[in-house]
């Protein structure tokens, strides 16, 4: 991961002319909607010196079928098994997007259609965003911390917020691994019934532990401010309420208004930044005045 992002940072600065790239294809298939990742993936692909292939299931592509030993009566017109092995003929590489449906936590913890598209290919695949992990964005948000506030470890704030809609939890559970592995003091905070993923959270405690950082948890919103030197806002969805939408729509209207990031609760920071994967909802999320401050690196760190 050190290498990755002193890599990132010769690229960035236009250190590096190399173009490991050229006369190669990647495949960037979305399952989901994109703006940062996708437009850097091209970018970044083509200032590499090769070609983006953009391919979305059920729209530029044909609708995908990942489970096995099914009977295909239905509305999915082709396997995962075939669009592999067929795309492999023509890259060198896969990135998949595939967000979580919020149906079944046990289910979508593991990861079922990236591990599908894992299974079939013989080309490398990474990971655009799954159910479970955004791996691209949490090393983006270690580069904006080091490239902001310098190598040291830092105290760290990882907050839930309020949204009118439940959310999945890839870009929180990878943020906190991140941190824990870049050694940093983290602090997550949430409302009752918000609670990461438990074997997440064992992994994310075992790598704070053994990189000189820590780990806590809190439920007072307010509190959770203090001393910290970065703020990361997202909203989640809790595990146990997948499948149950309305229910959990039901439980965090209590926190609407409360679980927010504003100016009052900047204050007991430690002059801390502001952090954001985006998109964000301004006023809902975080306040135009904190959004908007000089303190914000939302834009650096959708940069990286």
């Amino acid at each position: 991961l050190e290498r990755f992002i002193a890599l990132a940072m010769t690229l960035k600065f236009g250190k590096s002319n190399n173009k490991p790239l050229d006369g190669k294809s990647i495949a960037l298939v979305f399952f989901n909607p994109s703006l940062r990742t996708r437009a850097s993936m091209q970018v970044g692909i083509y200032e590499l010196g090769g070609n983006a292939v953009v391919l979305e299931p059920g729209g530029s592509s044909w609708t995908l079928e990942h489970h096995e030993g099914v009977v295909m009566d239905g509305n999915k017109t082709e396997h995962l098994a075939e669009f592999v092995h067929v795309l492999e003929r023509y890259v060198s590489a896969i990135g998949v997007r595939t967000f979580a449906s919020l149906e079944d936590w046990a289910t979508e913890r593991a990861d079922p259609i990236l591990n599908a598209f894992a299974k079939y290919a013989t080309v490398p695949v990474f990971n655009l965003e799954s159910a479970m992990h955004h791996p691209c964005q949490s090393v983006a948000d270690m580069m904006t911390i080091r490239e902001t506030l310098g190598p040291a470890k830092k105290k760290v704030l990882l907050t839930w917020a309020w949204h009118p809609k439940p959310l999945p939890m890839a870009v929180p559970n990878s943020f906190a691994l991140a941190a824990a592995q870049f050694g940093h003091d983290i602090r997550i905070a949430h409302p009752n019934g918000y609670e990461l993923d438990d074997e997440l959270v064992s992994e994310i405690e075992v790598q704070a532990l053994g990189n000189g950082g820590s780990v806590e948890f809190t439920n007072d919103i307010d509190a959770a401010f203090d001393d910290v030197e970065v703020v990361y806002a997202k909203s989640w969805g809790g595990k146990q309420y997948y499948g149950d939408a309305n229910g959990d729509i039901r439980n965090r209207s209590a926190h609407r208004g409360k679980w927010i990031v504003d100016e009052p609760k900047m204050s007991r920071s430690n002059n801390a930044i502001f952090m954001h994967c985006l998109p964000v909802r301004r006023n809902v999320i975080v306040t135009d005045s904190v959004i908007d401050s000089p303190r914000s690196v939302v834009v650096d760190e959708a940069e990286n």
